[in-house]
C-alpha cells in the first residue's frame, strides 16, 4: 500500500517548472489585486495531501503489526485499516484524475 502512495508523492515533487513560477497575487475577474489573501500553491497543497496519505497508510501497517503482536483491539486494528483503505481509494482515485487530465491535454491538437 505504501509503494502506491509512494509513486503518487513522488509524481507530486518532480513539477519544479509549475512550482518555480511566481505567483505574485490572486486578481479577481475584473483585473484588481485581492489584498489580504494567502497564497498557496497547488503543488504544496498535493504535496501535504501526500505526506498525510503516507502517515495514515503507516499508521494502518503499524495498527495491523500491533495487532498481530496482541498489542491492539481488533476495533483498533479495523478502524485504521479502514481508514488505511480509504486514504489508499483515494490516491488512486486523484491519479487516475490526473492521468485523465493529461491524456486529454495530450490529444489536444496544436
Amino acid at each position: 500500500m505504501i509503494s502506491a502512495a509512494s509513486s503518487i508523492s513522488s509524481m507530486i515533487e518532480r513539477p519544479v517548472a509549475v512550482s518555480s513560477t511566481p505567483t505574485a497575487a490572486v486578481k479577481s475577474v475584473a483585473g484588481a489585486t485581492a489584498a489580504g489573501v494567502s497564497q498557496v500553491s497547488f503543488v504544496d497543497t498535493m504535496a501535504q495531501v501526500a505526506s498525510s496519505a503516507i502517515d495514515t497508510l503507516k499508521t494502518g501497517e503499524a495498527s495491523s503489526i500491533a495487532g498481530i503482536q496482541g498489542k491492539a483491539s481488533v476495533q483498533q486494528v479495523a478502524e485504521a485499516v479502514m481508514a488505511a483503505e480509504q486514504t489508499l481509494q483515494t490516491a488512486i482515485a486523484i491519479r487516475d484524475k490526473v492521468v485523465a487530465a493529461y491524456q486529454e491535454i495530450a490529444r489536444m491538437a496544436i
